[in-house]
């Protein structure tokens, strides 16, 4: 469960950007558990997520080679395995930085809402080094980032009206439901929302 101070930046992103707190915190609950950082090298690093499926898309047929052959990469989703651990997550981005770093970049979910970079232009930043640098400078940017992906998506209206089903599909993906990931949704609501006080729209 997220902290106490935490949550408060949860807050102030939700009355910039007319989004229910208690909503985009259990969206965040949901993508990271509550964990903001993990300590990396000394550094505190946001939670990330590599797709190989993605980065093997984004690279030459040279290093889709070099790609496939560190295991970096396959064309099939799925099928580059993940680590558990981040600390193995963050060891295998660095292997693929070596070979194409914006590519690895954009293939990788970031921060507590994890949104892939390869959304890094139509949500505002000049370049995913930029998006990826500014995310890993602060929580606060990290909830900026899913709140920026929320609203930019459309997605405003469906989540502050606890529409799960529908926010699910479009968040997380047409097979939402094998995850439980709109009942994850609903069930973290439920636990934030009586830390938060009572949301009211714009329209209202």
């Amino acid at each position: 469960m997220f902290r106490a101070e935490i949550r408060m930046l949860f807050s102030e992103a939700g009355q910039a950007h007319h989004l229910d707190p208690a909503a985009l915190v259990a969206v965040a609950q949901t993508e990271s558990s509550g964990i903001v950082t993990t300590r990396i090298h000394g550094r505190d690093e946001p939670l990330i997520r590599f797709e190989g499926h993605y980065f093997d898309k984004r690279l030459s047929p040279a290093d889709q080679a070099k790609a496939r052959a560190l295991k970096l990469s396959s064309p099939r989703a799925g099928a580059t395995p993940n680590p558990a651990g981040q600390a193995a997550r963050w060891q295998m981005l660095d292997k693929a930085c070596r070979i194409n770093r914006d590519a690895a970049y954009e293939s990788t979910s970031w921060g507590v809402g994890q949104v892939m970079g390869a959304h890094w232009h139509w949500l505002g930043y000049v370049s995913v080094a930029e998006m990826v640098e500014t995310v890993r400078s602060a929580v606060p940017e990290q909830i900026e980032l899913m709140s920026r992906f929320i609203v930019y998506s459309n997605l405003r209206d469906i989540l502050n009206k606890h529409d799960w089903q529908k926010f699910a599909y479009s968040y997380n993906g047409p097979l939402y439901a094998k995850n439980r990931y709109d009942r994850k949704l609903a069930q973290n609501y439920a636990l934030y929302q009586p830390l938060f006080p009572a949301f009211i729209t714009p329209e209202e």
